[in-house]
C-alpha cells in the first residue's frame, strides 16, 4: 500500500479520533506550545459525558485548555512539567498534577517507562512526496512520545511550517489521521523599557564574537539581542527559537561558522512568535529542530566553546540561591530548561551562564534580591552553580566568591531602597561579612 492510500484509509475526523483512540486509565501525551491539539481537546469536551478516565501530560500548552476545566474534573487528569496562567488556575483549586523535571529528562519519562506512553496526539505539517510528515515549530518531546506511543493521533495542519532536523514522522507510523487548516499561535513580542534595556546591555557585554547563545523569549532577551547588530559569526543552541533570533539571521550575525556542532545552522527543540517567524522557517535549511534530550543535555551543550546561557528568575537570595519556579508555596511556572543550559555553560569552554532580571516587582515595592528565598520556595538553581546575576543596576559574579562576597556583589546591585536592610540581613546571616 503506497502512503497516499495508507493516508486516506487512517482519515477520520476530530470526533471519530476521541471516540477510538481512547480507553480507561490511558497515559497520554499532547504536543505543546504552538504546536496544540485544541480540536482533538475540543472533542474530548464534548464527549465528556462519554469518554473514559485518562491521564494527559504536556509541558507548556497554548490551547483553549478545556481539559483543565472543572467540567472535566473526573474525566481527565492533567499531568504538567512547566505552568502557565490555565495551569495555575486550575493548579490552585485541585484539577491539576504537577511533574518536576528537568527538560532535557522530560523525553526519558516515556523512553524508560516512567510514564508508558499509551497514545500521542501531535500536530504535524502536511507530508512531502515521499509521504513523510516534519514535527515542525515542536520536536522537543513529542519526537520520544512519538517513538514510544502505542498509537499516535497525527493532527496534519496545513499551516504547519515543515522543519528540517529531527522532526521526520511517516505517515505510516500514524494510527489516526485528522486534517486542519488552522494558523499556529502567535506571541506578541514584549515591550522593552528602560530597565530591560539596561539590562539588555550588561548581558551583552559578556558576549563575545563567535560565541554560541541561548536564550528565551521576553523583553530581556530581545533586548540582548537589539545589543548584538556589531558582533560576528554567533551561533544558537537552544531550547527556544524566537523572533529576536530570526532578525539576527537575516542580519548575518547570527550564521553559526563558531559553532563545534553542527556549525552553519541554528539548532533548537521548539518556537513560537509571529505568523513572520513560522513563514521563515519552513523549509529553511539554515535551521534544525531537535529533540530536547539533545539540545538541552549539559554534555552536549558543553561541547561548544563560549556559550552564553541567558535565563530569569522570580527571586534570589543573598546564598546565590535562585527560585524561577514558584513565589512561596505557590507554584508559577517550573524549572524548565534553566539548569540544563547553566550545567551545560559551565562545562563549556570559556562560557557562561547569566541569570537576569529587574531588581525588583509591583512596581518597585518588592525586592527580587533577598535574605532568604520566601518559606516554601522551590530552588530551581542552586548556589553551587549559579555564575552571574545581573539586574539594571549591574553585574554581580557568583562562581569562585565566598559567601560574604557573594552577598557584597548581590547587594551592589539591589535597587538602592532596598541595599541597607539587605546588609543588615547580611551581618546576621553570613558571619564574615562587614
Amino acid at each position: 500500500m503506497n502512503w497516499q492510500s495508507y493516508y486516506k484509509e487512517h482519515l477520520v475526523t476530530a470526533a471519530e479520533a476521541v471516540q477510538k483512540s481512547l480507553f480507561e486509565g490511558a497515559n497520554v501525551v499532547v504536543g505543546s506550545g504552538a504546536a496544540h491539539i485544541d480540536c482533538f481537546i475540543e472533542e474530548m469536551y464534548a464527549q465528556r459525558d462519554t469518554i473514559p478516565f485518562v491521564n494527559l501530560f504536556h509541558v507548556l500548552y497554548f490551547g483553549k485548555g478545556l481539559y483543565l476545566t472543572p467540567e472535566m474534573e473526573g474525566k481527565v487528569r492533567p499531568i504538567i512539567n512547566f505552568m502557565e496562567r490555565q495551569g495555575r488556575n486550575a493548579f490552585k483549586e485541585g484539577r491539576v498534577d504537577f511533574l518536576p523535571c528537568h527538560f532535557h529528562e522530560v523525553p526519558g519519562l516515556f523512553k524508560q517507562g516512567f510514564y508508558p506512553v499509551d497514545l500521542a496526539v501531535i500536530q504535524l505539517s502536511t507530508p512531502d512526496a515521499e509521504g513523510i510528515c516534519s514535527m515542525g515549530v515542536s520536536c522537543d518531546y513529542t519526537r520520544a512520545a512519538i517513538d514510544h506511543a502505542q498509537k499516535v493521533v497525527g493532527i496534519i495542519n496545513k499551516q504547519m511550517p515543515y522543519l528540517y532536523g529531527d522532526t521526520r514522522v511517516p505517515v505510516s507510523r500514524l494510527d489516526y489521521i485528522i486534517e486542519i487548516d488552522a494558523p499556529l499561535v502567535t506571541v506578541p513580542q514584549a515591550p522593552i523599557g528602560e530597565i530591560e534595556a539596561t539590562i539588555g546591555k550588561y548581558c551583552a557585554s559578556l558576549i563575545g564574537d563567535g560565541a554560541t547563545l541561548q536564550l528565551g523569549i521576553g523583553a530581556i532577551p530581545d533586548a540582548v539581542l537589539n545589543n548584538l547588530e556589531d558582533r560576528k559569526d554567533l551561533g544558537i543552541h537552544t531550547e527556544m527559537f524566537t523572533d529576536g533570533v530570526m532578525r539576527l539571521m537575516k542580519s548575518g550575525v547570527i550564521n553559526g561558522r563558531a559553532k563545534k556542532l553542527h556549525p552553519g545552522k541554528v539548532v533548537s527543540a521548539f518556537t513560537f512568535g509571529s505568523q513572520e517567524l513560522y513563514k521563515f522557517l519552513d523549509h529553511n535549511p539554515d535551521v534544525e529542530m531537535h529533540p530536547v534530550d539533545y539540545t538541552n543535555d549539559p554534555f552536549i551543550i558543553g561541547q561548544h566553546d563560549n556559550v552564553v546561557s541567558i535565563n530569569s528568575c522570580i527571586e534570589i537570595d543573598l546564598y546565590g540561591q535562585v527560585t524561577a519556579e514558584s513565589i512561596g508555596y505557590s507554584l508559577f511556572s517550573g524549572s524548565g530548561g534553566q539548569v540544563d543550559f547553566v550545567r551545560g555553560a559551565k562545562r563549556s569552554k570559556g562560557g557562561v551562564s547569566i541569570i537576569a532580571m529587574p531588581a525588583t516587582a509591583k512596581e518597585g515595592t518588592v525586592s527580587r534580591i533577598v535574605p532568604t528565598l520566601k518559606e516554601g520556595s522551590i530552588v530551581t538553581t542552586g548556589r553551587n552553580e549559579v555564575d552571574y546575576i545581573i539586574t539594571e543596576f549591574g553585574i554581580a559574579r557568583m562562581r569562585g566568591c565566598t559567601m560574604s562576597e557573594r552577598a557584597k556583589a548581590l547587594i551592589s546591585i539591589a535597587h538602592p531602597d532596598f541595599r541597607a536592610e539587605l546588609e543588615e540581613a547580611a551581618r546576621k546571616m553570613i558571619g564574615y561579612f562587614k
